[in-house]
């Protein structure tokens, strides 16, 4: 018989083990390719992540004390045994499960605030005070007399203080609300009045413009209607605390509006999810980082001796510290297909804060 070319059984079985074993190095190729693929995209958006939160943070950090007097603004302040001024209770900081008392015996706030674990898991909270430019109110004096030149009523400003603190009332011709960018004085705002007595700081309950009201029972607990010390009343002429006696009279005082900024971790709002918290004041606060694990803060001091303190140290206030260490770490949503596990990394850096940062340590 004629015979035709082909394959033996051999010879098939050696192509086939050849092509088994080329098939096998592919896919274990593609596997690894896709495997690295997905650890640098989750490595990515942590990154991401971490890099918009952290972001953030510095923006405000380098804001922090913009516009905020040396030394803090007065508030009121009363210790748990009563030893500090005539406040009714301890002004109050937002944080993921309510608040917190501000550093009993504060008698100002400064610009800003550490909150060594207070956020959950051990984890830390920090809250700072700047100006908020968005609206000017401070162009003159809420009540400036007649023939000053300002382009209210008769050349001044006829705005005016209630004696007890409990509101205020604005001279539409020197204050434009809404500004020209569509800002308007809105309830849950914070306000800084200051004059030749000194400053101090309300929470804004309600609006009916041009009068804004500071009713008693703020989230805050800074409007403590009534008292001398820390309030309005301060402000006012032939007032000093701890003196009872109401004025009759305010000098000119001039307003600006403050941000209140914090930032802690919130575990709870998203099962799963550890999310960055950016607070204005006791308002919603808006998410700005996703999958976050930690967040720490240490601060250094105007001496150079006391560094990375978690708090302020005995001897030291607030007002000294020179730049803040930010620790933030997190971790992928989705584990790793090569390992199993999920991807862990952190960030640190460090911001001098606005004119508080170099110190001559030779003068």
């Amino acid at each position: 018989m004629r015979k035709y070319a082909g394959f033996t059984l051999v010879e098939f079985a050696v192509a086939m083990g050849v092509t088994t074993v080329a098939l096998a190095a592919t896919m274990m190729a593609f596997r690894d390719a896709t495997q690295v693929n997905q650890s640098v995209t989750l490595n990515e958006d942590i990154t991401d992540n971490m890099r918009a939160g952290l972001n953030m943070m510095e923006q405000d950090l380098i804001q922090t004390a913009t516009g905020i007097p040396t030394g803090g603004i007065s508030i009121p302040a009363k210790a748990a045994s009563g030893a500090c001024t005539s406040g009714v209770t301890n002004v109050l900081r937002p944080t993921l499960t309510g608040s917190a008392n501000f550093p009993t015996c504060n008698v100002a706030m400064p610009a800003i605030e550490p909150g060594f674990d207070l956020g959950p898991n051990t984890t830390d909270e920090i809250t700072m005070l700047y100006q908020d430019n968005s609206l000017t109110l401070n162009t003159w004096p809420i009540n400036l007399a007649a023939g000053n030149g300002a382009p209210g009523t008769g050349g001044g400003c006829a705005g005016s203080i209630a004696l007890n603190g409990s509101s205020a009332t604005f001279d539409p011709k020197c204050v434009v609300s809404p500004s020209p960018s569509g800002a308007t004085i809105n309830a849950g705002d914070l306000l800084m009045f200051s004059n030749a007595n000194g400053n101090t700081l309300v929470n804004v309950t309600s609006v009916s413009w041009p009068t804004v009201f500071f009713a008693a029972n703020d989230p805050f607990k800074l409007n403590q209607t009534g008292d001398p010390c820390g309030t309005l009343i301060q402000l006012q002429n032939g007032n000093a605390c701890p003196t009872t006696t109401q004025g009759t009279s305010y000098p000119p005082t001039t307003v600006i509006r403050v941000s209140m900024i914090s930032y802690y971790l919130d575990n709870t709002s998203v099962p799963g999810h550890v999310e960055l918290i950016r607070r204005i004041n006791f308002n919603t606060g808006q998410t700005v980082g996703d999958t976050l694990q930690n967040l720490h803060f240490t601060y250094n001091f105007s001496d150079g001796i006391a560094v990375n303190e978690t708090a302020v140290p005995t001897g030291y206030s607030e007002n000294s510290i020179r730049s803040v260490n930010i620790f933030l770490g997190a971790q992928s949503d989705t584990t790793s297909q090569k390992t199993g596990k999920v991807i862990q990394t952190s960030v640190q850096t460090q911001v001098s804060l606005r004119s508080m940062a170099y110190v001559n340590k030779y003068h």
